[in-house]
C-alpha cells in the first residue's frame, strides 16, 4: 500500500485517563484529525452540499500506550476502493521511535447522500485521483 498521508499530532494532557496513558478512545480523535487533514489537501472534489461520507466502520489494533508529553505521526493508505466505499488504514507511531506501531486501524468510508442516507458513489474525480495515486 502507498501511503497517501502523513499527519503529526502534540498529545495533550487532558488525553491522559486515570492510568496515566492516553485514554484508547482519543485514538479514534487521532484518527480522524489525520484523516481530516487528508482530505481537506485533496486536490479533487470529495463533498458537496448533497453528498459526503461518513464513517461505517473503524477497526483498531493496539500494540503500545501513549504517554504525555510527546508526539505521534499517522500515515494513511488506501487498503481498499469501492463504487461507494474506501477503506484507509492507518499506522501510528511516535517520531522518536519509528520502527514502533503504535497501533494499527482501518476505517470504512461511505459516500452517502445527505438527504436520504443512502450510499452513493465516490466522485469520479477522486476515483480517478486514488487510482493514479495510490497504485
Amino acid at each position: 500500500m502507498k501511503h497517501l498521508h502523513e499527519h503529526e499530532i502534540e498529545l495533550r494532557w487532558r488525553d491522559h485517563d486515570a492510568l496515566d496513558h492516553v485514554n484508547n478512545a482519543v485514538f479514534l480523535t487521532y484518527l480522524e484529525e489525520a484523516r481530516l487533514a487528508w482530505l481537506r489537501r485533496l486536490p479533487v472534489p470529495w463533498f458537496d452540499e448533497r453528498q459526503g461520507p461518513v464513517v461505517a466502520r473503524i477497526e483498531i489494533d493496539f500494540r503500545r500506550p501513549l504517554i504525555w508529553p510527546g508526539r505521534v505521526r499517522i500515515a494513511l493508505a488506501l487498503a481498499r476502493l469501492g463504487t461507494s466505499s474506501l477503506t484507509l488504514a492507518h499506522r501510528m507511531w511516535r517520531p522518536e521511535a519509528p520502527e514502533e506501531t503504535v497501533c494499527e486501524a482501518l476505517a470504512v468510508l461511505v459516500w452517502i447522500d445527505r438527504s436520504s442516507g443512502r450510499p452513493v458513489p465516490i466522485p469520479q474525480a477522486l476515483i480517478e485521483w486514488l487510482e493514479r495515486e495510490a497504485s
